[in-house]
């Protein structure tokens, strides 16, 4: 049987969290639905979800699915009994891929159900640091033992699953709640958009994350290259490590330093106590690095010897700090071109440059507007109020722009246009896109191709606007065929 890729089982995983918001009122039957689902992704037998009962304090089976699913539901099982009683009494995962010769396996379990068990993944559901229960996996149908990259995804799984039972469960006005509650999960781990684009994007991160290579995200200011980061360290093996950040063209030379590396007592004036640096509060985790084009060279020799070495020393200190730290590393500059002005170190950027992830810019990806849009009137509207609407045309309107500061642009323009909208739609007169422009002249530096570029990307774009993204209306106010035009927003990368 093909393995199902980490990168599918996203995607799976991104269908459960829609299957959450449809209608709650069969709770047990939709439950029913997402564990067979969950059962797909990581090619299980069978499942099983225990909720910790109020009264006895004991783990009750609430739901199973798979082929022994009757069975499952016949036993209770007290916390700190077996591997489903001590995952809820410690809070921690367990997996066990030979339960015949585990001593914590119930083996009451067996013998009440007349199971063949040999492996499971037991998870803890946790809300607000509290156990709620326990959800099992039991053994793959390939007779394989669960991976990381199944444990990664179930794990995803259950902390989604620990938010709906308990929302559901004590709250009947659950709408709400629930979407602010969906929203703050997405915004940690999904990606909002499936276009060939972005899809390319997610796939290549899936594919690196669980590498010890050093990833360098590249793409214009405003695509998303911090929430790549957190993706990557989501899905690789360090996802319950630290992810640490920094941005590296926000500070100087000496605090940047003192904050990567920390520094001992007495080192500088005012230093009246040891201060441990980034490196060393992400041991274990991520250390990721943004802006990373804009390190002093100084600093990059520095950071140089520690990737090489896996060690530093803090600032007044002697002794040798080791570290294991993966680096991911972000900017929206050319280090090629900074290599060739000396700007940048060669060798630096061969060691944080293993692997690259391209992210494109938003007008590559104009499929996803809509989507985008949609999310950013949820993430942006006020608590209690309803939600604005789009009106007939905003959407091809959005689409015809350019979008210079791509998706950080397209956030900020929604959000002002929900502040200053009075009525209850979004229209084309709510974007103001002079106001939401970068401060920083693009045409400084800029080829004469790029400056013209430039000028027709907004001169078109303002047409289109006026004719609320009509290209027939908008070729005819030019003075052109609309075939021609059509070859002008592709090659303008309007289209």
């Amino acid at each position: 049987m093909k393995q199902i890729t980490q990168f599918a089982n996203i995607m799976t995983l991104r269908k459960i969290s829609s299957l959450f918001q449809t209608t709650f009122e069969e709770v047990d039957e939709l439950l029913n639905v997402v564990l067979e689902t969950a059962l797909q992704v990581v090619g299980a037998k069978n499942a099983s979800l225990l909720m910790l009962d109020a009264k006895t304090n004991n783990l009750q089976f609430y739901q199973a699915s798979g082929p022994a699913s009757s069975q499952l539901t016949v036993v209770d099982i007290p916390q700190g009994v077996g591997l489903a009683g001590i995952v809820a009494n410690t809070g921690e995962m367990i997996v066990s891929n030979d339960v015949r010769n585990d001593d914590r396996w119930l083996s009451e379990v067996s013998e009440k159900t007349d199971m063949e068990v040999t492996s499971i993944v037991s998870l803890p559901l946790k809300l607000n640091n509290k156990v709620i229960g326990v959800v099992q996996f039991l053994d793959k149908k390939d007779g394989s033992p669960f991976s990381e990259s199944d444990t990664a995804t179930l794990s995803q799984f259950a902390r989604m699953m620990a938010i709906f039972f308990q929302v559901t469960k004590s709250n009947e006005k659950l709408g709400e709640e629930f979407d602010r509650l969906q929203e703050k999960y997405r915004q940690q781990y999904s990606i909002v958009g499936e276009s060939p684009a972005i899809m390319k994007s997610i796939k290549q991160a899936e594919k690196v994350a669980h590498s010890k290579a050093s990833i360098l995200i590249t793409g214009e200011s405003g695509t998303g290259k911090e929430l790549f980061a957190h993706l990557i360290h989501d899905l690789s093996s360090r996802q319950t490590k630290p992810f640490v950040s920094i941005s590296c063209g926000a500070l100087p030379v000496s605090i940047l330093e003192r904050e990567l590396f920390g520094n001992e007592k007495g080192a500088f004036t005012g230093a009246d106590s040891r201060k441990i640096g980034l490196f060393e509060a992400a041991d274990g985790g991520t250390l990721f690095l943004d802006e990373i084009g804009e390190m002093p060279v100084d600093m990059q020799v520095k950071l140089l010897r520690v990737i090489q070495e896996e060690a530093f020393i803090r600032l007044g200190g002697t002794t040798t700090v080791q570290v294991d730290v993966r680096i991911l590393s972000a900017t929206n500059q050319d280090l090629q071109k900074m290599i060739d002005e000396g700007r940048f170190r060669q060798d630096l950027f061969y060691r944080i440059n293993v692997i690259n992830i391209e992210l494109p810019p938003l007008r590559d990806r104009q499929e996803d507007i809509a989507d985008l849009v949609h999310y950013f009137i949820r993430k942006h509207t006020p608590e209690g109020q309803p939600s604005k609407k789009f009106k007939k045309g905003l959407v091809p309107f959005l689409e015809g722009y350019h979008w210079p500061g791509n998706i950080r642009q397209l956030e900020n323009s929604v959000e002002r246009a929900i502040v200053l909208e009075d009525g209850d739609e979004l229209t084309t007169d709510s974007f103001d896109f002079e106001s939401t422009k970068s401060p920083v002249d693009v045409n400084v530096g800029a080829t004469l191709k790029n400056a013209t570029d430039m000028f027709r990307q907004s001169f078109i774009g303002n047409t289109l606007r006026s004719t609320q993204g009509n290209r027939t209306k908008a070729a005819k106010i030019l003075g052109v065929q609309r075939s021609y035009l059509s070859r002008l927003l592709k090659e303008l990368g309007i289209a």
